[in-house]
């Protein structure tokens, strides 16, 4: 995710939408074509998704924002699956109307989109594709405002009450919520109001067989002043809450900006991480040869694991969208 303010206004890491600025940090971008009632969380119905996702593909189109739309880009072919699923964030390339990006992802060999509303779901059913990870709400301040706040612990109940049994319905495996700014709390106050508060939503969670997935965002960079910026942090809230369903979205960039580590980190803690995100670093673009990550061997170190769940990339294009995703599949498969 990204900016302070963004509501991963869709990872912008959650809310509605997420977009960069220059330095890397996401803005909150406005859902397009969508009615205003859809804005407001807790307000779409079962029966309301495939209208309100017919209402979503109506939008005006949208350049990409690193240049013209690569629609008639030729595509590499498909590589063998790999022991790993993929998929893709959907805030870097919101550029690109979502039945356009989601046809473009079935094409390249993806089996998901990440970081989707609930009226987005249908679709990327429609082009065979699940969602990944879901949001329950649009919000401004949906980074910002997390667990480790104890007067926004009713919020935070509501929506995901209502969005936990949707997701079930759906087959959307993760439900994202986030951790909070930090404010005047300290460390010991933020992890005690997380567990308090997510431990009322564990039994729910259980109950329908969906994760609630929390992440650690780099404070140094994208998200200033964010309580949840190690590793530790993370696992010490997901351990004492003591839910399967109650883990952690490890982003391998972001924590790579805050500790590094990334392969014995995973390691040692990988029976917290429900789900992964990639980018490089620096920068969070591309993963190519700019940056200092080594994917294959991080992706061959979660492999090893016997991680079950979703790989999803979440850089910043600079290349046309097609060039960049067919380069980080081919990388991340193992």
């Amino acid at each position: 995710m990204n900016s302070d303010t963004d509501g991963r206004n869709v990872n912008g890491e959650p809310g509605s939408s997420r977009a960069a600025s220059p330095e890397g940090a996401d803005r909150p971008i406005s859902v397009q074509g969508l009615p205003a009632s859809a804005a407001r969380a807790g307000s779409v119905s079962r029966r309301g998704l495939i209208g309100l996702a017919a209402a979503a593909a109506a939008g005006s189109p949208l350049l990409f924002r690193g240049g013209a739309r690569d629609r008639a880009e030729a595509e590499p072919a498909l590589p063998s699956a790999g022991r790993l699923r993929q998929g893709v964030c959907r805030w870097p390339f919101d550029g690109i109307p979502l039945p356009e990006f989601a046809a473009l992802c079935k094409r390249l060999g993806f089996g998901a989109i990440d970081l989707l509303h609930a009226d987005e779901w249908p679709v990327a059913a429609q082009h065979g594709l699940v969602c990944s990870t879901g949001y329950p709400a649009r919000r401004g301040d949906f980074i910002a405002r997390g667990f480790n706040d104890r007067t926004s612990h009713g919020l935070l109940l509501n929506e995901l009450e209502q969005t936990i049994p949707l997701a079930k319905q759906a087959g959307v495996r993760n439900i994202i919520t986030m951790f909070g700014n930090r404010g005047d709390r300290t460390e010991r106050e933020g992890i005690d109001a997380c567990i308090d508060g997510l431990r009322r939503i564990a039994p729910l969670a259980e109950e329908q067989g969906v994760n609630v997935i929390l992440e650690m965002l780099n404070s140094k960079v994208d998200h200033k002043g964010y309580q949840a910026d190690s590793t530790r942090f993370g696992v010490e809230v997901v351990s004492g809450v003591g839910s399967s369903r109650v883990r952690l979205l490890y982003d391998i960039y972001h924590m790579q900006v805050m500790e590094g580590d990334v392969i014995r980190t995973i390691r040692e803690n990988h029976e917290w991480f429900a789900h992964y995100h990639t980018a490089g670093n620096p920068g969070r673009n591309e993963l190519d040869a700019a940056q200092e990550l080594q994917y294959p061997a991080i992706m061959k170190a979660i492999a090893d694991t016997g991680f079950d769940g979703w790989i999803a990339h979440e850089f910043i294009p600079t290349k046309p969208p097609a060039t960049g995703l067919a380069q980080a599949r081919d990388i991340c498969t193992v």
